[in-house]
């Protein structure tokens, strides 16, 4: 399942995926979701579209501001 939300989205990371959403791994995800030339995020983008890249971006923005 592709989350279609903010809340769906955190919780696949947060509780299925067992990952903490520190600072740290946030910061490290934008780093690579935002260099375009980055291989991981050329793939991200060819399997599931620009647009879902930057709403997967401010989502992770979000996040950044509600880390504690």
């Amino acid at each position: 399942m592709i989350p279609s939300s903010y809340s769906d989205w955190y919780d696949c990371i947060t509780i299925k995926c067992k990952i903490p959403m520190t600072k740290e791994f946030i910061n490290g995800r934008l780093l690579i979701l935002k260099d375009l030339s980055h291989l991981e995020t050329k793939k991200f983008s060819s399997l599931y579209g620009k647009e879902y890249l930057e709403k997967i971006v401010s989502w992770f923005e979000r996040a950044l501001k509600e880390a504690h």
